[in-house]
């Protein structure tokens, strides 16, 4: 039985993680979520009956499944019986590879399209239509079938006919895209109710962690396999409502009534209180912007640290870059934070990568980590990206159980698409991988350079296997199109090599990013700028005002210490008319702090 010292969990923590039964978890900010689900983990792996049992969690990102299943090892569990990862991959993995010979649109094989591939088919499926782009051709499905995401009414007509044609072009082709493994995999469900029943023995409890950003035909598809389980397949659902920012991706937050009704089974209610992240006027200030009425005590050691929270309506935009050096100077060289604890944000990629170019000029002297600006195709179902991951990261002790996991996923796709690897090994890919010495500083020319190299030592030919050959060309296709569009948005030294292990290392400067591109992540000072209503919130989003509270929510929640808030002016909409504060933070009432730095 896995158990733990006295002080590493408190109370609520302790409660969550003993609870026999299924439940519903609201953590506030800062509350240790992720190590209560860790330690969830880890109790219920120990209490397995079976060794043909699992235990399944569902994470919001690929990264968040990595740092789990790694704090789990590191509590000396073995993990042969956990499966961690995102809700795509779970689809694939339990329901669409295993059952596709059930659904006629599968069961001659298919491929998972990335978004360039997604984005090139609809850009030309919108030519014939006026004022039509890729952009609007967003949508996601629920149980119902597929909903658009565009609010423009008059498009739509148009826009069920181009995907109409989307669909049977992917049909035509065997391929799926992102949104579609989640439609085949309810169909798959909804259609055959023994997958759930088989699925509900294998599994002994299912997390899902990020509630709050889960679509409702995600709901259905865990729900039905909670339900086949008659309670036997236990819950733990963990989320904060207030986060709940992908609305216009269909996510949202379930209430735990209605997913008992849906899921058939008892949960008990619980919640994670205590902040320990952030001072007590920073829990005071996004506290303005908690719509779910959510209890946040500030539990933190830096609790009565006295937080400077600035909020800007005066700076113009061509001030902007002035402003934003003098609060990161302000913040590293007067109030000692460190540049890898500062964060600098704005709502879209649009807005940064000009900006990070301009900053690295400004300040030499520090580095500038942007997570988001990936320089080639992060698809994690791509067989060539996984095996990025493990030719762009050094071999150390500290990364070794990580290179190692992700090697045993390199072969075991090997395998699906044909390959005989019995003469291969996990500890042998690696050993083959960190031979090998490629003197080139083009990212992609490097990537090619270093596959071609390793599959000549393994003496394969990967081209001969059809899903190796067809994650190549769409790997290096939808790289090199990424490369070109962020070097036109001014990220000249993107393509290079430096940059791409950059995507794989811990972040050692002032990071850059989008509001969404930072949850979950905490710094010691973060600065956020165009903060302006039609951004924050999107001019698009029917839910405007009580989305615009959550970003500000999520935004205020990632600071330890301080927070300067930004909506600058001089920014114009096509129609010429000067963008306004974003109106909820206009009008929030907070004695913010003014004049702190001296010139």
């Amino acid at each position: 039985m896995f158990v733990w010292n006295k002080g590493d969990l408190n109370l609520e923590q302790e409660a969550a993680v003993l609870e026999n039964n299924s439940v519903f978890l609201v953590a506030c900010p800062g509350s240790g979520k992720t190590r209560t689900l860790t330690y969830k983990i880890a109790y219920e792996l120990s209490r397995l009956q079976s060794d043909k049992q699992f235990v399944i969690a569902i994470t919001y990102t690929h990264r968040a499944a990595d740092e789990i299943h790694e704090r789990v090892e590191n509590l000396g569990m073995d993990t042969s019986q956990l499966w961690i990862g995102t809700i795509h991959s779970f689809c694939l993995e339990w329901i669409l590879k295993p059952y596709r010979i059930y659904h006629n649109d599968l069961k001659r094989g298919f491929r998972v399209i990335d978004l360039h591939e997604r984005e090139n088919i609809l850009t030309e499926l919108c030519k014939p239509y006026r004022r039509i782009s890729h952009w609007d051709c967003d949508f996601y499905f629920s149980d119902k079938g597929y909903v658009l995401s565009c609010q423009q009414n008059w498009k739509h007509e148009h826009l069920h006919l181009i995907l109409e044609k989307y669909f049977n072009t992917l049909l035509d082709n065997r391929q799926i895209d992102f949104e579609l493994i989640l439609y085949f995999a309810h169909q798959l469900i909804a259609s055959h109710p023994s997958i759930s029943t088989l699925l509900s023995r294998l599994f002994s409890f299912i997390m899902i962690d990020e509630y709050q950003d889960t679509k409702q035909i995600q709901y259905s598809i865990i729900a039905s396999i909670l339900k086949a389980g008659q309670d036997t397949t236990k819950a733990f659902i963990v989320g904060d409502p207030n986060q709940a920012i992908y609305h216009s991706l269909g996510g949202y937050p379930i209430a735990a009534a209605d997913f008992q009704i849906m899921a058939g089974i008892e949960l008990r209610e619980l919640a994670l209180s205590k902040n320990y992240r952030s001072s007590e006027r920073i829990v005071r200030y996004f506290g303005n912007y908690n719509i779910h009425d959510t209890l946040i005590e500030s539990a933190s050691d830096e609790k009565e640290y006295s937080s400077l929270i600035s909020f800007n309506t005066t700076v113009t935009k061509s001030e902007l870059e002035d402003e934003l050096t003098k609060l990161i100077r302000f913040n590293i060289e007067e109030l000692g934070i460190a540049p890898h604890e500062i964060c600098v944000l704005a709502p879209q990629w649009i807005y940064l990568a000009s900006m990070t170019r301009k900053l690295a000029a400004r300040m030499p002297e520090y580095q500038f980590d942007g997570p988001g600006i990936v320089p080639f195709a992060r698809d994690i179902d791509n067989f060539w990206y996984k095996l990025a991951r493990i030719v762009l990261t050094e071999p150390s002790p500290r990364m070794y159980v990580r290179r190692l996991r992700w090697a045993g996923e390199v072969l075991k796709d090997m395998e699906v698409a044909g390959v005989n690897i019995v003469k291969f090994n996990r500890k042998l890919l690696l050993r083959e991988c960190n031979s090998i010495a490629i003197n080139e500083t083009d990212g992609l020319i490097y990537l090619k350079a270093f596959f071609e190299s390793l599959f000549n030592r393994l003496d394969i030919d990967f081209r001969l296997f059809t899903m190796l050959r067809e994650h190549y060309l769409a790997f290096f296709e939808s790289s090199q199109a990424r490369i070109d569009r962020l070097k036109r948005e001014d990220a000249e030294f993107i393509g290079d090599i430096d940059t791409f292990r950059k995507v794989f290392q811990n972040r050692t400067g002032i990071t850059i990013s989008t509001i969404h591109g930072v949850k979950g992540a905490e710094y010691d000072s973060v600065i956020a700028y165009a903060l302006l209503e039609e951004m924050v919130p999107h001019f698009n989003d029917p839910n405007g005002q009580d989305n615009a509270k959550r970003l500000l929510y999520v935004i205020s929640s990632r600071a330890r210490k301080n927070l300067h808030l930004i909506s600058e002016r001089g920014r114009y909409q096509r129609s010429g008319a000067e963008y306004q504060s974003t109106l909820v933070l206009d009008e929030c009432d907070f004695n913010y702090d003014i004049d702190f730095i001296q010139e």
